[in-house]
């Protein structure tokens, strides 16, 4: 018999996160948010006798169907590890391009193709700033999150831009015919499908996987790091100028103010989705579920009459459970990786 043992086939960055046992699929995060969305439910309506109606379930959709659709790219700028914080701003920004230019007498259609322009721009900015400058992600967004709530501030002031076609305005507030879906949310659920194909089932999904669990290891694999990660910052940019023109018409007007602090609700539905603070680890199916989860609740404390500052205290509470409870075996690594290597040998 030889004493030398063969090693072990390496496992490649693009193909760990798909090597998963059986036993901890069924442990998944997402089992947890089904059971977590089942409470939720019971507690709604053992609150409220008005909450499993029709008008409800519209008006959840109503109101969370923008915050959804800017939470699918975030969610695939997190998988790689970075963020993305001027979302709510690059809302504001759009509707406010649309507004002006439609105010200017411009055709509503062209005004719109121009405020998505802009946020493909906008995300253009945040992706070359991050991935040639090598900027921290963070600090970037920060930033572009003033300068895009600023430059909407400069061109509309405190002015409100109203008078679009009616027959725009009514997507924002009538459900799709035969429906109790909004327009937002159905968008929401198609861009859903598209992102949960592109992420679970393709080779840039892997990428994305790859690159949020060691980018180093991405890059020399081959994988192009930069280039996904920036034209994944102008597929948000895009996606949340959308929001911005959909939220725009929901509200029959356009201020440069509109989406002040909704950062905050995307952010916590993309963190309560399972994805990881870190990167590498997540998927659209946890998402989604968030997504109902803060909804269902929100709707139910509003029927409550729970004080709007009451919510943002128990958003925030979800935010803090949702990096602590994922993320706390990632992060005890790290430190004790951290430590060992400050350690002399």
């Amino acid at each position: 018999m030889s004493d030398t043992q063969t090693a072990p086939p390496a496992v490649s960055a693009v193909d760990a996160p798909h090597r998963e046992l059986p036993w901890r699929s069924a442990l998944r995060w997402e089992s947890g948010l089904v059971i977590v969305l089942i409470a939720t439910l019971i507690f709604a309506g053992t609150q409220s006798s008005d909450f499993f109606t029709q008008s409800t379930m519209f008006y959840i959709g109503l109101n969370m169907g923008e915050i959804a659709i800017m939470a699918l790219p975030l969610t695939l700028i997190v998988m790689t590890g970075e963020i993305d914080l001027s979302v709510a701003s690059m809302l504001g920004l759009a509707g406010t391009i649309m507004g002006y230019l439609f105010e200017h007498h411009w055709n509503i259609y062209l005004a719109m193709a121009a405020a998505l322009v802009v946020g493909a721009v906008g995300g253009a900015l945040n992706g070359a700033l991050i991935t040639r400058l090598g900027l921290p992600s963070i600090a970037v967004t920060i930033g572009t999150l003033t300068l895009f709530r600023g430059l909407a501030e400069v061109i509309l002031g405190n002015s409100t831009v109203g008078g679009y076609p009616l027959s725009l305005t009514k997507i924002g507030v009538v459900p799709i015919q035969g429906t109790q879906i909004s327009y937002s949310v159905a968008i929401f659920l198609g861009l859903a499908v598209i992102c949960a194909i592109v992420l679970h089932a393709t080779p840039l999904g892997r990428s994305i996987f790859a690159i949020g669990l060691q980018s180093e290891a991405a890059h020399f694999a081959g994988i192009r790091v930069g280039r996904i990660k920036f034209w994944l910052y102008v597929l948000s940019g895009v996606l949340c100028a959308l929001a911005g023109i959909l939220f725009t018409l929901k509200n029959a007007s356009a201020r440069f103010d509109a989406g002040t602090g909704l950062e905050l609700n995307v952010v916590a539905i993309v963190l309560l989705g399972g994805v990881s603070i870190f990167g590498g680890r997540g998927s659209i199916v946890g998402v989604v579920l968030s997504v109902v989860i803060v909804g269902c609740l929100q709707q139910a404390l509003t029927q409550m009459h729970v004080d709007a500052q009451v919510q943002n205290i128990v958003l925030g509470g979800l935010l803090l459970v949702s990096v602590i409870v994922p993320n706390g075996g990632e992060a005890i690594r790290r430190i004790r990786a951290r430590t060992r290597r400050r350690v002399p040998a």
